[in-house]
């Protein structure tokens, strides 16, 4: 591992940062030109001193970032593919498929728009809905749940395999969710091709569910882009919101926010949760067990 190396790259990246990029505010005492490394830190989820030990590229703590570290740390410092895959380099971690999975590389632009709705509730999904990354007010709407990995990452797949991720809806608007989520993986199947994670999660959801197979051979077929959804939580009940979708030029990451119109119930019930802040709702929950980024620690909808 290129530990020096290593650091410098952080550093310089970090350098050309500017704070109203990632959503922080200028500071009238600001001495450097983009970000401060306990700022990287907090973006990314780590310690400040574990950051400022790896951008100077010291060993003596036993500094070896993990991959869920970089992919954190990437996301951070908004760094492009090329740049994602030169830190995995650095550090001599293998480079993660960047399309999908639950340490995939989130494309700048969609990470970007995400920065800028702060009080909307937002996350970036893959297009098998598995949440990479959320804002506070989304993890208040639709609380936490337990890391995944494999195909429970995907809130399509616990939706059909745990009856627990379907109580975050009413009971009647279960059908139509099935429908929709199904249609919505298979037109994911076809963009993405011969692909063995997608063609694994349907054959698994064939076995265990026999709705899951009924609806998969009906062969429907639709991008999911915008969605009306009652969300039940747990301290307002239920709350009507639009959900709208903005996906990335291969289709394989979507930015998913929810709005209500303005002076509606909906509306008032958004205000209120930022009162309330975050709620644990359980496993059910389609959110991101690492928040904003992965954790050094521990590491929809």
């Amino acid at each position: 591992m290129n530990l020096p190396e290593l650091g410098a790259f952080l550093r310089s990246r970090r350098d050309r940062i500017r704070p109203a990029d990632v959503g922080l505010p200028q500071g009238p005492r600001r001495r450097v030109p983009g970000l401060r490394r306990e700022e990287v830190a907090q973006l990314a989820g780590l310690s400040a001193d574990y950051y400022t030990e790896l951008e100077r590229g010291s060993a003596k703590h036993g500094a070896q970032p993990s991959a869920q570290t970089l992919a954190a740390l990437a996301r951070a410092l908004r760094l492009n593919g090329d740049e994602r895959d030169h830190l995995f380099h650095l550090a001599e971690r293998p480079i993660p498929r960047s399309a999908h999975g639950t340490s995939a590389h989130v494309q700048p632009a969609l990470l970007g728009l995400l920065d800028r709705l702060s009080n909307t509730p937002a996350r970036v999904i893959t297009d098998l809905h598995e949440t990479l990354v959320e804002n506070e007010p989304a993890q208040a709407l639709l609380g936490a749940s337990p890391a995944r990995s494999g195909p429970e990452a995907s809130y399509v797949y616990r939706w059909f395999t745990d009856p627990r991720a379907r109580e975050i809806h009413p009971p009647e608007d279960h059908p139509r969710h099935s429908r929709v989520f199904v249609a919505d993986l298979r037109a994911a199947a076809a963009r993405r091709g011969r692909d063995a994670e997608v063609a694994k999660m349907v054959a698994a959801l064939r076995r265990r569910s026999p709705e899951f197979a009924t609806l998969w051979d009906t062969h429907d077929v639709a991008v999911r882009r915008m969605d009306h959804k009652r969300i039940v939580h747990p301290l307002l009940g239920v709350i009507e919101l639009d959900c709208h979708n903005l996906l990335s030029e291969d289709g394989r990451q979507r930015l998913l926010w929810f709005t209500a119109p303005p002076g509606s119930r909906g509306a008032e019930q958004l205000e209120l949760l930022s009162v309330i802040g975050t709620q644990d709702l359980g496993p059910g929950a389609d959110t991101a067990p690492q928040g904003l980024a992965a954790r050094e620690s521990g590491s929809q909808h």
